[in-house]
């Protein structure tokens, strides 16, 4: 057991860092998402006539912000389980369901992974650019760059990279579980958000 604790507790820390920074990351793109489509209402509806890359760059922020925060909640219990079946079983066998259940969740994130970078990041889709979304480099002298939908892209596959950076996290805390070392596993964020 002192070998599992070895490896997790370097990826705990990883796991730790990476994730605080996405939640900083996520909540920045939250602000600027709720900025572009309020700024968006505003023109429409008052000038009637809305900057056309607002709805770009409000997606743009959904979806980095929810590829940032979706570990987050993986990690501290947040996403919704139906977990009558684990209840209703012996300790040892809830523990083995629970660490089959994440050995399959693994595999759908693996490949994820790589459907996500093939299909969408670095294929055809991902060399595209956005029709109307660009970085304003001509403000300073330089010329506007468009947005590539490969960096919109990217937010999804970054989130299941840390997915699996979690998911393996989980699988050692669960085999140290049932090996009895539990007790001295450091429970896992804010567990005053997770409902029974």
């Amino acid at each position: 057991m002192p070998v599992l604790f070895g490896v997790l507790w370097p990826l705990q820390k990883i796991n730790d860092v990476l994730l605080g920074l996405g939640r900083v990351l996520a909540i920045v793109a939250l602000a600027l998402m709720v900025s572009f489509i309020l700024g968006q209402v505003f023109f429409r509806y008052v000038l009637n006539d809305a900057p056309r890359w607002t709805e770009e760059a409000a997606r743009f922020g959904m979806l980095w912000m929810t590829g940032l925060l979706a570990p987050v909640a993986y990690r501290q219990g947040g996403f919704v389980a139906i977990d009558m079946l684990e209840r209703a079983l012996p300790r040892i066998m809830a523990g083995l369901l629970a660490l089959a259940l994440l050995a399959v969740s693994l595999w759908v994130l693996v490949i994820m992974w790589d459907r996500g970078l093939h299909n969408h990041v670095v294929s055809l889709s991902g060399r595209g650019q956005m029709p109307s979304l660009r970085l304003p480099l001509d403000w300073i002298g330089g010329e506007p760059v468009r947005f590539r939908n490969s960096w919109m892209f990217a937010s999804l596959w970054v989130g299941v990279n840390l997915l699996i950076l979690v998911n393996v996290e989980l699988m050692l805390r669960q085999v140290i579980s049932l090996l009895g070392g539990g007790a001295r596993l450091k429970p896992l964020g804010d567990t005053t958000v997770m409902a029974e």
